[in-house]
């Protein structure tokens, strides 16, 4: 078989539906056969993921979590190679926050043995590089990195006439992400600027949408759920976009707001930076005063600011960068 032949076939593993995972099925499918295993809780099902990995030539994996290690276990059984997507929670340690797979316990061995099980290891940015190397020892010898990309899905929509006054944060509602995701702060500075419209659009989990609309102002909004077009319309509408985290390992919301043209206000954590670049605003931490002063900046920059964030993405984080990354992987592990 000719390892760089469509006809490879591709067992796409993951827990997650989501735009990332899309983007990268998506992506393979365009070189590859690929046929999905989704299993979004605990229980493995055997049966079928021993019948899709006979089929398979090679396994795709995103996280190292239960799912992944089942699907490279038996993988290896069957002597299948793996690419495994690493660099979030499964790498991270902050005890200070409660956040991340390597700290102690079994979920720790889980995700250390599920990536020494994988036959390429892929990470999308430089931050999450250097914070395998510092919690799993692993460096660019075995870890590639390999930033997300991005299809441009607003540009034939266009941009409003001008933005609106309206700063947008998207993430899932819930305890960990109030302070990892920077949501409590994000809407306590509403009060601080009641003539601009605060949004924290995602589905709500647990009781933490509850906690956070009794401390809201008058011009906050939890949407809930959205459809990606009723998100996309909030990234098109809004001028500013707020990212206040504890940790990222590359921040996506982040990147297809900036496409959309929001002004992006960020803190130093994680990968925001290499995000941002020179656009947008950086805010020393996610504290309410702090986010309040990055917005009013952020509105004061104005649509050039918009313009700048949007030919970063457009240079640095495409789609067809990410697809040729990806594949590369494959056809590596392909080739033994």
């Amino acid at each position: 078989m000719d390892n760089g032949s469509p006809m490879a076939r591709v067992l796409y593993v993951h827990s997650r539906r989501n735009t990332f995972t899309d983007i990268d099925r998506t992506a393979l499918a365009e070189r590859f056969e690929v046929e999905g295993y989704f299993q979004p809780r605990l229980r493995v099902r055997p049966v079928e993921l021993v019948r899709k990995l006979r089929r398979a030539d090679v396994v795709f994996g995103w996280f190292a979590s239960w799912h992944t290690f089942a699907a490279l276990a038996l993988a290896r059984v069957l002597r299948k190679p793996s690419v495994l997507v690493i660099g979030g929670f499964d790498t991270a340690r902050m005890p200070e926050i409660g956040y991340g797979a390597q700290r102690r316990g079994p979920r720790r061995w889980m995700t250390r043995r599920t990536i020494a099980m994988a036959t390429r290891l892929i990470t999308n940015s430089n931050y999450s590089l250097r914070e395998i190397e510092a919690n799993l020892g692993l460096g660019p010898d075995r870890v590639t990195v390999v930033h997300h990309g991005i299809p441009d899905r607003f540009d034939p929509r266009g941009a409003p006439p001008q933005a609106e006054r309206m700063a947008l944060t998207v993430g899932v509602v819930y305890g960990a992400n109030l302070e990892r995701k920077g949501h409590r702060p994000f809407v306590q500075a509403a009060s601080r600027l009641p003539d601009v419209r605060f949004v924290l659009a995602g589905r709500w989990t647990d009781d933490a949408a509850a906690e956070l609309r009794a401390l809201a102002s008058p011009n906050v909004t939890l949407t809930g759920y959205l459809e990606d077009d009723a998100l996309d319309d909030l990234f098109l509408r809004a001028a500013v976009y707020v990212q206040a985290s504890r940790h990222e390992g590359f921040g996506l919301s982040v990147a297809e707001a900036m496409l959309a043209r929001c002004v992006p206000v960020v803190t130093d954590a994680g990968a925001l930076l290499e995000v941002v670049g020179d656009t947008g605003v950086r805010i020393d931490s996610p504290d309410p005063d702090r986010i309040a002063d990055g917005v009013r900046a952020a509105l004061e920059l104005g649509p050039e600011g918009g313009e700048r964030a949007r030919r970063r993405v457009l240079e640095s984080f495409t789609y067809e960068k990410r697809r040729d990354g990806i594949c590369h992987e494959v056809r590596l592990a392909l080739s033994g």
